[in-house]
């Protein structure tokens, strides 16, 4: 009889346990699962918005509706074999948004919502979100409490009161625990001499260290309660596949590689602003958030070897009609030789060529795909 009983006791144990992702779990109803290609998110800290009209002071926060300012800005891209690159984008990123004009990134929101910032990222990195996962003040705090705290090291003494603002910040240097109001304060500190730049370095210590905790096995009974914290924090338009293709993802274990938006301190007028370096992002975005299972996205070079005059330039001229974002054309020696395809994804490039076949031949350096016209290419 005993057995049964502690069968019994388990499962209620488990219920317990899974109680808080229920919200989330009737909303979604997902099931882990490899994707076909890269999720690739925007997650986005929304500042409260006060009311000024109040008759107390300090004026309280108005209820949530994540209209406000973007303190936190990251481009997230899941893969499916669970490796990750996540791209901190300052606040203060001076670009032109459209729909709007120039001005910081972190005013895309208020004036457009989600559709505004998510064409401003793209018009920033070149890369389109599939979904957006906008936080709320209070997220931070509660998926820290629901981890049982987050650890990390704190570089130097921060010591800072905001009352209009509700931040109380004291916290010493060193390796320590933080429960999720000293991990607010430590995001939201902003007297260091170093801005914008300073903030976005103290995310990603936080993400790195909330990473490897979300990975230790020794936390998988927490996850339930980081579910239905973030559930009750949060503003998303994921849909069923794309949470299915997450969850899939951090069961194999994540790894997470950082990035930040190049760039420079400058200034627009009296504006202190962020100004990137638009050719070390490409090469940036190129390297690191490029869809392997996208062709559109690889670098393609196209050789004549032994076809009509004005080949190459006819076949680049298609593949960036079809939508090819990088294809050049390159010198070899000419020779008699069918039309072959090289490199990753040559066979879904040959496709879009139309004729000719995959070869296991060196491509031209620097290339993804080598696509070599040979003797059969058609006359145009």
């Amino acid at each position: 009889m005993r057995r049964p009983v502690v069968v019994l006791a388990v499962l209620a144990g488990l219920v317990a346990l899974s109680a808080p992702a229920v919200p989330a779990l009737l909303k979604y109803g997902a099931l882990p699962h490899k994707s076909d290609g890269p999720v690739t998110l925007l997650l986005a800290g929304v500042a409260p918005r006060y009311d000024e009209g109040a008759p107390v002071w300090p004026w309280p926060a108005k209820p949530e509706d994540y209209t406000g300012n973007t303190d936190t800005i990251v481009l997230a891209q899941v893969r499916s074999d669970g490796s990750a690159n996540l791209l901190s984008i300052p606040r203060d990123t001076w670009l032109s948004v459209p729909g709007y004009g120039w001005g910081k990134i972190n005013g895309a929101n208020p004036h457009g919502g989600p559709d505004m910032l998510m064409n401003a990222v793209q018009n920033l990195t070149g890369v389109r979100p599939d979904a957006y996962v906008y936080l709320s003040l209070y997220a931070v705090r509660a998926l820290t409490d629901a981890a049982g705290g987050v650890t990390l090291t704190v570089p130097q003494r921060m010591k800072y009161d905001d009352n209009a603002g509700k931040l109380h910040v004291d916290l010493q240097p060193g390796h320590q625990r933080l429960n999720g109001a000293q991990a607010e304060g430590f995001l939201r500190f902003r007297k260091d001499n170093l801005g914008d730049i300073g903030r976005v370095g103290r995310q990603q210590l936080f993400m790195t260290a909330l990473s490897a905790q979300v990975r230790s096995p020794l936390n998988w009974w927490r996850l339930p309660m980081m579910v239905g914290a973030l559930d009750r924090t949060t503003k998303t338009n994921l849909s069923r596949q794309q949470v299915g293709a997450l969850l899939g993802a951090v069961l194999s274990r994540p790894q997470v590689q950082m990035h930040t938006v190049p760039g420079n301190f400058g200034f627009r007028g009296r504006l202190s602003v962020w100004a990137p370096d638009q050719a070390a992002l490409r090469t940036l975005m190129n390297k690191h958030f490029r869809d392997p299972s996208d062709p559109h996205a690889l670098g393609v070079a196209v050789v004549n070897l032994d076809a009509p005059a004005g080949s190459a330039a006819r076949l680049k001229t298609r593949l960036e009609g079809l939508g090819y974002q990088n294809v050049w054309i390159a010198s070899e020696p000419r020779g008699p030789a069918p039309t072959s395809v090289s490199g990753l994804s040559a066979a879904r490039v040959l496709q879009d060529v139309g004729h000719g076949a995959v070869s296991q031949a060196t491509g031209v350096s620097g290339a993804d795909v080598t696509v070599r016209l040979g003797t059969d290419t058609p006359a145009q």
